[in-house]
């Protein structure tokens, strides 16, 4: 089944999140959408009463949850408790509004962290609840599979229009830049211009630099939901990704020459890897006919203008 958006009313959760910000962006690029947007001031997406009261009011008839409690490795380590409670709050009552309403479409943002920590590279949808998972970010990936699960079963129980897809690593305008509760490439972002800032001779970089990661522009990736939300309609989740990976070590040095930070870059293996590798296998989706856009190489000077532009 296909869902035409044009005249569609669609709600897009978490709009002033990188995800949320490139989804509106391609939105009011087309022009033949009403959005449905509200502050986190205006709505508390895990107060189920309120969500309720929103849905009621502004019935969507599309709605894209982009929102989410997110973090680096660290963040995510140290605050076990509140990434899952937070998540499973926030999930369980924008799907329970949108089950509730009718919405007619539903797309659910999972995450390449759900799969296990040692899947079979590329990682196949198939992978899901195979293995244990990487476990400085279980208690985020555990509320993903969660609300990836219940999407599922609401599409096979009920017939509904609920799907879930899964992008690798993201990176863009609108990230999240902190030095410390931010993922990698917008962490080292912001490490590296303060480095070159300060004239440092040498900067850090967590662990071995050996584990291999892939990435995605997030403008790319909100191309890729738009297309899903009008012509994906199975129970399964969908993994997105850009079909290339690189090293962290490799990475530093490309964030390093986009920042023009000239300095030495030594690594601390006493710090955590993560997961050694994680590639996704996109097959599903280029199928459909998606390709990523962005080199990585090109985002990487965009997001760091963005970076320079938001200080």
């Amino acid at each position: 089944m296909t869902f035409d958006l044009s005249g569609k009313s669609i709600f897009v959760a978490g709009h002033r999140g990188m995800v949320g910000g490139a989804l509106v962006r391609k939105l009011q690029e087309r022009g033949d959408v009403e959005l449905v947007l509200a502050s986190r001031e205006a709505l508390d997406l895990s107060n189920r009463h309120a969500v309720h009261q929103f849905f009621d009011q502004h019935r969507p008839d599309a709605v894209i949850l982009a929102a989410a409690k997110v973090g680096g490795i660290s963040a995510n380590d140290e605050d076990k408790t509140g990434f899952l409670f937070e998540n499973l709050e926030i999930q369980n009552a924008v799907i329970g509004a949108a089950r509730a309403f009718d919405t007619q479409r539903f797309l659910f943002l999972g995450s390449s962290c759900i799969y296990p920590k040692h899947a079979e590279q590329p990682i196949a949808e198939s992978s899901l609840l195979t293995g244990p998972l990487e476990p400085t970010n279980e208690a985020y990936a555990i509320a993903k599979i969660a609300g990836i699960k219940l999407c599922e079963y609401l599409s096979r129980e009920e017939g509904r229009g609920f799907i879930s897809a899964q992008p690798c690593n993201l990176y863009g305008p609108g990230d999240n830049y902190h030095p410390t509760k931010s993922h990698v490439i917008p962490a080292l972002l912001h490490r590296f211009h303060e480095a070159k800032t300060r004239g440092d001779a040498e900067t850090v970089l967590w662990g071995s630099g050996t584990p291999l990661r892939e990435f995605l522009y997030v403008d790319d990736l909100a191309d890729a939901l738009l297309l899903l939300l009008e012509r994906y309609d199975e129970p399964e989740l969908i993994n997105v990704g850009s079909g290339e990976e690189i090293s962290i070590a490799d990475l530093a040095q490309s964030i390093s020459a986009a920042v023009g930070y000239s300095g030495a870059i030594r690594l601390d293996p006493s710090k955590p890897d993560g997961t050694p590798r994680k590639l996704m296998d996109s097959s599903r989706i280029q199928a459909l006919g998606w390709r990523r856009t962005t080199r990585l190489s090109e985002g990487l000077i965009q997001t760091y203008a963005d970076f320079k532009a938001n200080l």
